[in-house]
């Protein structure tokens, strides 16, 4: 893992693909994407459905306002521990691995409900994953960094992998967050009310498996991370005023500008570690946090940057903002509708509350037969 500095004076951390000579950010291995794996409630809630539900006449189109057209919902049964658990056996099976074969298991959600609205807090998340997959090997633990929970696990699980220290793990999350919509219908009375952005989640797991790849294999070719303190507050959560659960509370539209704004030095240095351009990317996968704020951060990134990817992915109006699963969920679903072929170049770019910003860039390969579409 190498430190560097951008031209505005912050410190940036990559992971570069791996040489063997032992120089400075290189390291003897690369890891590659061997399974990806996601858990969708069946509930379907759609934004007008969820407007009817408002305490206030609003006078607010969500769909349109948010390209929101639905948001899974958890159903009966269902929380953050059974929606990852279920990611996590998916992930298994698209990877054709045993449990017993992972070194290391990384739980990355927001929300730790478990039994419904209850809060699990010991023994972790992750111990109650390991001991229902019968992962026995695996050092396992829980990290939260927000919407970028899944992307900062990968982060880690990739630096593990490359510098030998593991063979294989697994990064997994499931997100109950759809309570926050419920309350925030309960309190919202305008377009700039400070919870609207709570009205486009819904609930998902999703889980990634990684491992090392063989020699000359294609896999993680960059991945990097920074973090923007100064704009912290821009998006908190507490526990509800009204109804059950959190409330979560952001300034939305200023979060949308410094986001793409400090995003454009961190992707112009992602690529330029990789030696790719932007419109060299032929799968954009951005957080899928609203089709508007999408649109917008794609326009500006590839004027900065000299062209748009070949294929920018858009799936917030299904599926909702699923916050640290957003990602996997995206990757997941195209995998599953044989949208990839084995060369394609995946970007991933995650712009989290808190304000992170992590990039992943890899080759999807293998990931293509694993999930039954060998073209």
């Amino acid at each position: 893992m190498e430190k560097s500095a951008s031209a505005d004076g912050r410190e940036h951390w990559m992971a570069l693909e791996g040489g063997t000579d032992g120089s400075l950010g290189r390291v003897p291995y690369t890891s590659r994407f061997v399974g990806i794996g996601a858990s969708i409630p069946e509930r379907r809630l759609s934004s007008d459905e969820l407007m009817a539900s408002t305490k206030y006449r609003t006078d607010i189109d969500l769909e349109r306002l948010t390209g929101v057209r639905e948001r899974r919902i958890a159903g009966e049964g269902e929380d953050s521990y059974t929606l990852a658990l279920g990611a996590a056996r998916n992930a298994l099976a698209s990877a054709d691995c045993a449990a017993e074969d992972l070194d290391v298991l990384i739980v990355c959600s927001i929300s730790h409900y478990v039994g419904g609205l209850r809060w699990q807090l010991d023994p972790p998340v992750s111990v109650l994953l390991k001991e229902a997959l019968g992962a026995r090997r695996a050092m396992s633990f829980d990290i939260s960094n927000a919407c970028a929970g899944m992307m900062t696990g990968v982060f880690i699980l990739n630096d593990m992998i490359r510098q030998g220290r593991i063979r294989r793990g697994m990064v997994v999350s499931g997100e109950y967050i759809s309570q926050l919509g419920v309350n925030a219908a309960l309190e919202v009375r305008t377009m700039m009310d400070d919870q609207l952005a709570s009205l486009t989640v819904g609930d998902a797991g999703a889980a990634a498996i990684l491992e090392r790849a063989p020699d000359g294999a294609p896999g993680v070719e960059v991945a990097g991370f920074t973090t923007l303190a100064e704009h912290s507050r821009l998006c908190l959560a507490f526990p509800a005023r009204v109804g059950r659960g959190a409330a979560m509370y952001s300034d939305a539209r200023t979060l949308q500008e410094v986001g793409i704004e400090d995003t454009v030095p961190m992707l112009r240095e992602t690529l330029d570690q990789a030696g790719l351009r932007f419109d060299e990317i032929d799968y954009f996968i951005p957080h899928q946090t609203s089709a508007r704020a999408i649109n917008k951060g794609v326009k500006e990134f590839s004027e900065i940057l000299g062209g748009p990817p070949k294929h920018v992915v858009v799936t917030v109006d299904e599926f909702g903002n699923t916050s640290s699963t957003t990602h996997f969920v995206a990757l997941w679903k195209y995998l599953s509708e044989g949208r990839f072929v084995k060369d394609d170049r995946v970007l991933l770019l995650s712009i989290a509350s808190g304000l992170e910003v992590g990039i992943v860039i890899f080759k999807v390969d293998d990931l293509v037969g694993r999930h039954g579409h060998d073209h």
